[in-house]
């Protein structure tokens, strides 16, 4: 078997080390004599899992004692409603929409209040980070809800907004445990971990204590509402505990490689490589302005959509995996996640360097 360097957008790419960790536990997790997938999540052994994953999560964040960590199903996408059933009292939100999931979160959450879009990079195809320093922020707002990082068009948030006190809200699918974060800036912190730190299907929510209340929209579903989660510890039904489990092994994997400062410093060098070649090639070019550039996600063109098609192509005969850019944006695109080892960028630059010098 040989394994490919897999640059897909997510699910993604995980570390070799935890994989194999999970492959000698399947039929024999700690010598209970069967999987986690078979467990029951009332045992014992499962709440050691969970019980570990969060400390591992709160050590490697500094997350504050005021501060609920919840695992929960329904991704991502599912938080786009979940925000505004729970924390939209006075039925009015600020959106800074920067690509497609904040686009998709402001549409969903009017559909329970007024959206003010308070500023957009729409205009030039979400290309860039909008000045975020003395937004129009709405008195009546109950919260500021960003996307910091975008998956699709490869930009970052590189300071957060200036929300003139009121509480911001993060969607951190693809940047989730890239670099340090400073909790407590944010209210609510949520993302999918299928980008960045495991399986898809478990969903992680950091949320400030004074946010959870049982003062929710009407009609707000019990499985929607924040409280419910937050006072079962997560386990007020099923959850995915496969997941959960996987997250808990990438968060000890994290630990070893020094923690997030490392990570930070690591996934710069790694983004730098690539970009430093974008910058100098006659064929490729990025697609984001320099200031605002993701380390997780690099979105790059040639110019011609079948020189396009054929680099992903060759790329994907020489072992790189899921280089097609999203369908909405076009070219190509290499995710660039945590566990994406440096070789497999200088490999991937150097397979570039190659195709341009045959094709150019």
């Amino acid at each position: 078997m040989s394994r490919v360097y897999n640059f897909s957008a997510g699910p993604a790419v995980l570390p070799e080390e935890v994989l194999k960790e999970a492959a000698e536990e399947m039929l024999d997790y700690n010598g209970t004599g069967m999987s986690v997938m078979e467990m029951s999540h009332r045992s014992q052994s499962f709440q050691e899992i969970i019980d570990t994953a969060e400390a591992d999560l709160r050590e490697l964040m500094g997350i504050p004692d005021n501060y609920k960590v919840l695992f929960l199903q329904g991704g991502e996408s599912q938080q786009f409603a979940m925000v505004p059933m729970n924390l939209m009292k006075n039925k009015v939100a600020d959106y800074i929409v920067t690509g497609q999931w904040a686009k998709k979160a402001a549409a969903e959450a009017k559909k329970y209040g007024k959206v003010n879009i308070v500023a957009s990079s729409e205009d030039k195809t979400f290309s860039y980070i909008p000045d975020c320093s003395d937004l129009p922020i709405s008195e009546d707002a109950d919260y500021v809800y960003i996307c910091e990082n975008n998956t699709i068009y490869g930009t970052k948030y590189k300071e957060l907004p200036n929300t003139k006190g009121k509480t911001l809200v993060a969607d951190v699918s693809s940047c989730f445990l890239s670099e340090p974060m400073d909790v407590t800036r944010y209210g609510l912190i949520c993302g999918g971990v299928q980008k960045n730190i495991g399986p898809a299907g478990t969903v992680i929510v950091i949320i400030r204590e004074d946010l959870i209340t049982e003062d929710v929209l009407p009609g707000t579903p019990t499985m929607l509402q924040y409280k419910t989660h937050a006072d079962a510890k997560s386990l007020y039904n099923t959850p995915p505990a496969y997941g959960i489990y996987i997250c808990g092994k990438v968060f000890k994997w994290l630990k070893r490689q020094g923690g997030l400062a490392a990570m930070k410093e690591r996934n710069e060098t790694k983004a730098k490589i690539l970009y430093d070649y974008l910058d100098q090639s006659r064929l490729f070019k990025g697609t984001v302005e320099p200031k605002d550039r993701s380390i997780m996600n690099v979105p790059f063109v040639t110019g011609s959509s079948e020189l396009d098609a054929k680099f992903v192509k060759e790329a994907k005969a020489a072992g790189f995996e899921s280089l097609k850019g999203h369908r909405s944006v076009g070219g190509m695109r290499a995710s660039i996640y945590n566990a994406m080892p440096m070789e497999g960028v200088e490999a991937l630059v150097a397979f570039m360097k190659k195709f341009e010098e045959e094709n150019a």
